[in-house]
């Protein structure tokens, strides 16, 4: 077999679990094509700039940042030669229609108080949830984040440590075990939708993103994730890597059971002894590969899993500040339950909404022009196949609800000091991002498709076919996409060694 020096592989897809892969390759010694179908790199972190506003699509929650400074080891240079971190003080508040607030601060005398507001025996729960997060974090992220389950028995070998952590329990149930109030109750456990999850539904492996975000902080990138992505872009070019802008690719070649490299929709082929894809999983198999027997099996099985949620994403620029506003803020409706399982399951959308407030220039001032503020309101919405939605006609009237219930509670004066507005909605993350029902998040994180569940990071079928992102192992979020590179980078490279 050729050394890695004479080895070639293309990437489908500069999403940060595709940016991060082709980094790894290259960095390795792989010869390393990235091509992206959009105009800029990104994927679900695309970014926007309107009279002067930076508006990020998302994610805005930066955490473990180690995951990312790994990618310049061995390399002479640091990610923060590319990019400044600011850390996000607090990390989230959280919002009630009751008028009660808390700060998710990373200071214990800060949370400590914050929860005696609550209900002061939760503060001794609060830390046994903690110590339980922590032992989450240790088993399912340290020593499981970044391996590639390609075996069954891969994952009986993990087993037991995660059954006596009763892995089998959502969310939810565990955070309840330990805290009592019904508003902590929700504190604690909206994280999982953060990364496509319903709490009441998801593993209780993930309640480690409590842990994750005590030890590694939440940050955000100075001039946005857009500029953490395009500081990650130049780094790869950087490298020597090529990254092919306004290039969508027609399908993924084959021949004799192998990849062959990739063709673009305008013709050009380009040949690769390897391919790594960061598209959406389905996307990949039922229309990269569709012309193949493979293609259509695969793609068939997928479709039959779950999927995550969408969103609805509403970008505005105030021409005011808004001091009163942290940098995240959770404001949850009336319901909490019975709404996210109306999200999830649908079959229509719901009356009422509980929205993701982001107000970057809480952080940094230079996300808007001066004396005035950057926004987005994300609201969890059905995906496609859970609610028949037309879009283009809900979607400007969803939007006036959202900010009119934002000036009613939160942003006085909003409509008056508006300056400009855009909409992403999930008929968008189908057509923009090929995502299968235009889920948000890809297949949603249950028990029973995580790890060996989850589409495997090699095809069991195409041996050089490799896949990377949210619908992999780990899953979502920006430490679950970049573990899932260095699981199929460690793959890739055994293949090139």
């Amino acid at each position: 077999m050729r050394d890695r020096a004479a080895k070639r592989a293309v990437v489908i897809g500069a999403g940060f679990g595709g940016l991060a892969l082709a980094i790894r390759l290259q960095r390795a010694g792989v010869k390393t094509t990235l091509v992206e179908k959009r105009d800029k790199p990104g994927g679900r972190a695309y970014v926007w700039n309107d009279q002067g506003f930076v508006f990020d699509a998302g994610p805005t929650v930066i955490t473990d940042p180690g995951c990312l400074e790994e990618l310049f080891e061995g390399t002479g240079s640091r990610l923060s030669d590319y990019v400044e971190l600011l850390p996000v003080d607090p990390f989230y508040r959280l919002l009630w229609e009751d008028g009660r607030s808390f700060n998710y601060a990373n200071d214990q005398a800060v949370l400590d108080t914050e929860i005696a507001k609550f209900n002061p025996a939760d503060v001794e729960g609060y830390r046994r949830f903690h110590a339980y997060s922590e032992e989450l974090f240790q088993e399912g992220y340290v020593k499981l984040g970044a391996v590639p389950f390609q075996s069954f028995w891969s994952m009986i070998k993990a087993a037991p440590e995660l059954a006596r952590l009763e892995s089998w329990n959502s969310v939810h149930t565990m955070v309840s075990r330990y805290i009592k109030d019904p508003q902590l109750r929700q504190a604690f456990s909206f994280h999982t939708l953060l990364v496509g999850g319903d709490p009441f539904k998801t593993s209780s492996v993930y309640a480690l993103i409590h842990a994750l975000e005590r030890r590694g902080g939440v940050w955000f990138a100075k001039g946005g994730t857009g500029a953490l992505i395009a500081g990650l872009a130049r780094f790869f070019t950087d490298l020597g890597g090529d990254l092919r802008l306004n290039a969508p690719v027609h399908s993924i070649d084959m021949a004799d059971g192998r990849t062959t490299g990739v063709t673009l929709e305008g013709g050009e082929v380009i040949p690769a002894d390897m391919v790594g894809s960061n598209a959406d999983v389905v996307h990949t198999y039922e229309r990269l590969l569709g012309h193949t027997p493979r293609g259509k099996a695969k793609a068939k099985s997928l479709k039959a899993k779950r999927f995550s949620m969408s969103l609805f994403v509403c970008h505005f620029g105030l021409k005011t500040p808004q001091p009163q506003l942290a940098h995240h803020s959770i404001c949850f409706g009336p319901r909490y339950r019975d709404l996210i399982g109306e999200i999830f399951r649908g079959p229509t959308l719901p009356d009422d909404f509980s929205l993701y407030l982001h107000s970057p220039c809480a952080t940094d001032p230079g996300m808007a022009p001066p004396g005035c503020s950057t926004h987005y309101v994300l609201s969890p919405v059905p995906h496609l196949g859970a609610a028949d939605i037309d879009w283009e006609i809900e979607g400007p009237r969803y939007r006036d609800r959202i900010l009119d219930y934002l000036e009613a509670r939160y942003i006085p004066n909003l409509k008056r000091d508006l300056v400009t507005s855009r909409i992403f909605t999930p008929a968008d993350f189908k057509g923009d991002l090929n995502a299968h029902l235009g889920s948000a998040f890809s297949l949603e994180p249950l028990l029973t498709q995580s790890a060996w569940f989850r589409t495997h990071n090699r095809d069991d079928r195409i041996p050089n076919l490799y896949v990377v992102g949210a619908g992999t192992h780990p899953g979502a979020g920006i430490p679950g996409v970049v573990g899932s590179a260095k699981a199929t980078a460690g793959l890739m490279l055994e293949e090139g060694a």
